[in-house]
C-alpha cells in the first residue's frame, strides 16, 4: 500500500514526519534511486527508500534528557491552551526545551516516575515498538496484601480486552508493594492487570527504562543523560550515534 514518504520513514523509526519533510526538500531522500519529492507516496513493501549519510550525522546533534514525571501531570508534548490548568510534562521543560524535546511513550496522569525526553526518533521507535521488547519497570502499591498466587498471575500474563499481556518479571517488595517489568506497554496495562486479580493499585512509579534508572532526580526535574547513560542506551536497543 502506498503512503507518503514522509509517513514511512516515521514509521520506521528514522526521524519524525517534520524531519522527513525537511530531508526530503534537501534531496537526501531516494526511491529507486530516484530523489523524491515532497508530497511523494511510495510502497514500503515494494520500493526501496534510501537517506543519504548525511542523516547520519545529524544524529550526532541528538538530545537526550531524563525526566520525573509528578502525579497529576499529563505526557502530551502540545502547547497548553491558556484556559487550560492540567499542567503537561511539556510545561516541565525550560522555554528552550520546549518543542525541540519530545517524550517517549507515556505515562497516565496519576503515574508519576521516570520519562525519556528526547529529539532522536530512532531511539523513540525502537523503545516504543512492541516488536522490540525492551523493558521498562515500575514499583507498584496496591490497596491491600497481595498474594502469591496473584503475583503469579501478573507474571505469567493474563487476557485483557480480549488479548493475552506477555509474561513479565515481578519481585516482591512487602505485603503490598512490589516491582514489575514490562516489554509493552498497553493503556493503562499493569492498573487493569492488578484490578483484575483483585488489588487496585493504589500509587504507580516507573522506575526504569532499560538501562536508565535514577532514584535522585527529584520530581518535576529534568537532566541531561550522561555521555555513558546515552551509550549504554542506544547500545542496548541496538542503535548507533
Amino acid at each position: 500500500m502506498q503512503e507518503r514518504i514522509q509517513k514511512i520513514l516515521s514509521a520506521r523509526g528514522i526521524c519524525s514526519r517534520r524531519k522527513a519533510e525537511e530531508y526530503i526538500e534537501r534531496g537526501l531522500v531516494t526511491v529507486n534511486g530516484t530523489v523524491a519529492e515532497l508530497g511523494q507516496k511510495a510502497d514500503p513493501e515494494t520500493d526501496t527508500i534510501e537517506v543519504d549519510g548525511a542523516v547520519i550525522e545529524e544524529r550526532k546533534e541528538m538530545l537526550y534528557y531524563l525526566m520525573n514525571k509528578p502525579k497529576g501531570v499529563i505526557t502530551s508534548n502540545v502547547e497548553k491552551r491558556s484556559d487550560d490548568d492540567v499542567p503537561t510534562v511539556r510545561d516541565l521543560l525550560p522555554k528552550e526545551l520546549q518543542g525541540k524535546i519530545y517524550p517517549v511513550g507515556r505515562l497516565d496522569k496519576e503515574t508519576s516516575g521516570l520519562l525519556l525526553m528526547t529529539n532522536d526518533g530512532v531511539l523513540a521507535y525502537r523503545l516504543t515498538h512492541p516488536k522490540f521488547d525492551h523493558e521498562k519497570e515500575y514499583e507498584v502499591d496496591v490497596a491491600d496484601e497481595i498474594k502469591d498466587g496473584q503475583l503469579r498471575k501478573l507474571a505469567n500474563g493474563m487476557t485483557i480486552s480480549g488479548e493475552k499481556t506477555k509474561p513479565a518479571v515481578l519481585k516482591r517488595l512487602d505485603i503490598n508493594r512490589f516491582t514489575i517489568a514490562l516489554t509493552e506497554g498497553k493503556n493503562r496495562q499493569i492498573r487493569r492487570m492488578c484490578q483484575k486479580v483483585g488489588s487496585p493499585v493504589n500509587r504507580l512509579k516507573r522506575i526504569r527504562i532499560m538501562t536508565l534508572t535514577d532514584d535522585t532526580l527529584p520530581e518535576g526535574e529534568i537532566r541531561l543523560l550522561t555521555t555513558k547513560e546515552r551509550d549504554t542506551l542506544l547500545e542496548s536497543v541496538n542503535v548507533d550515534l
